[in-house]
């Protein structure tokens, strides 16, 4: 066993360990925005701020006439995947619903 990188005769059983410190790094986060239309109803855009992205209804409120007035409401932020996900189910909420509402995601810088 001549050929072993370590000494056998210091050998004292223990194994020496050097704990590796993870990098950990925070996930990209993603706004959700809604989309100002001419056709969906406030009411129904303050119940999907209540429904999918559990707003209290002034909250929902306060959103809806932003997007109302400036074209664009940011819902909240998320993961990539959760944002996503949200994003589907207010399109999805919206199609069955016979509504044009229009939802997206943006990467925050």
């Amino acid at each position: 066993m001549a050929d072993l990188p370590f000494d056998d005769d210091n050998d004292d059983g223990s194994l020496a360990v050097q704990e590796a410190k993870p990098k950990l790094q925070k996930p990209p986060m993603y706004k959700v925005l809604l989309l100002n239309d001419d056709f969906t109803p406030m009411d129904f855009v303050v119940s999907i701020l209540q429904s999918i992205f559990y707003k209290d209804k002034e909250e929902a409120v306060r959103i809806t006439m932003n997007v109302h007035t400036s074209g664009i409401g940011v819902c909240g932020i998320y993961t990539k995947d959760i944002a996503e996900t949200k994003v589907q189910q207010v399109l999805a909420y919206s199609q069955e619903n016979q509504h044009p509402l229009q939802c997206t995601l943006e990467e925050v810088e």
